[in-house]
């Protein structure tokens, strides 16, 4: 009877072994479940999901930013307006180049800013403005330079523009390497080649520059030398000029009083005097 009761214990013992090995498993077999579980797997892909993110966006920067810079560099080349750059860069480098472009309209630059011209530049049909000042059509002009002077009165200037502007030469055509002179006496055309420029330094401190064209061949009545003065330093196309003309190099570079001026043919006085108020 003890020998049957010792059997019983030890399979009982037996049974309950197995069962904490059992329990021990299930316990194991969950803790790795509960590794992979759903939510785990959502953090894991969306770890993915952002490094995809990330990488995408960072490609994304790269080619934004070879684009902009393609479009720095197609700007700087043809137009530095243009709208698709960053505003506030946008600002600054507008108006640091309205600066410069001040700058040098007004007469203050550098020797090395300057560059040779070509007749290009100037190429087209142009009128001369004095018909409209002594019309009184510039008047308005007069009166808004008066306003901003401590020094002279609309008739003041009116009296140094009608000095200065003064010309029997009405219109100007310039194609190729032709002039051709208009005036109420007849019309003479002749070939010019560029003949340098040369830098004038004013009373007031300013400076000018003339660029200068030689005639080659022509009418007789055609002056020998034609320099223009538009407050441009290198190549880039006139919206108007002012001109010297006559038979002495040297001695039109001390013409500082009389300075005919032209404006494109096709447009009217109004068109004129809001261009010349805008400046």
């Amino acid at each position: 009877m003890k020998r049957s009761q010792l059997y019983l214990t030890s399979f009982a013992a037996a049974l309950l072994l197995a069962g904490c090995q059992a329990d021990n498993s299930a316990e194991e077999s969950n803790a790795t479940q509960e590794d992979v579980s759903p939510e785990n797997t959502e953090n894991e892909s969306a770890d993915e999901d952002n490094l995809e993110n990330n990488e995408e966006l960072e490609e994304e920067d790269n080619h934004n930013h070879d684009h902009n810079n393609d479009e720095h560099n197609h700007d700087h080349e043809n137009d530095h307006g243009n709208n698709d750059h960053n505003h506030d860069n946008d600002h600054d480098h507008n108006h640091s180049h309205d600066e410069e472009s001040q700058a040098i309209y007004d007469g203050y630059f550098e020797d090395d800013q300057i560059e040779d011209r070509e007749l290009s530049d100037w190429e087209g049909e142009w009128q001369s403005v004095y018909p409209y000042l002594m019309s009184g059509e510039l008047d308005e002009v007069m009166e808004h330079k008066a306003a901003e002077s401590d020094s002279m009165t609309a008739e003041e200037y009116t009296e140094y523009y009608e000095t200065g502007y003064e010309t029997d030469v009405d219109y100007i055509t310039i194609e190729d390497n032709t002039f051709t002179f208009s005036s109420d006496e007849g019309e003479w055309s002749g070939d010019y080649e560029y003949d340098g420029y040369e830098i004038l330094t004013y009373e007031a401190g300013n400076r000018g520059v003339r660029f200068i064209f030689e005639k080659e061949e022509g009418d007789d009545e055609m002056p020998a030398y034609i320099q223009f003065s538009d407050h441009n330093i290198y190549p880039t196309e006139a919206d108007h000029f002012h001109l010297y003309w006559g038979d002495d190099r040297e001695e039109l570079l001390d013409e500082v009083t009389n300075w005919p001026t032209y404006y494109p043919a096709e447009m009217d006085g109004d068109e004129i005097k809001h261009e010349m108020i805008a400046h």
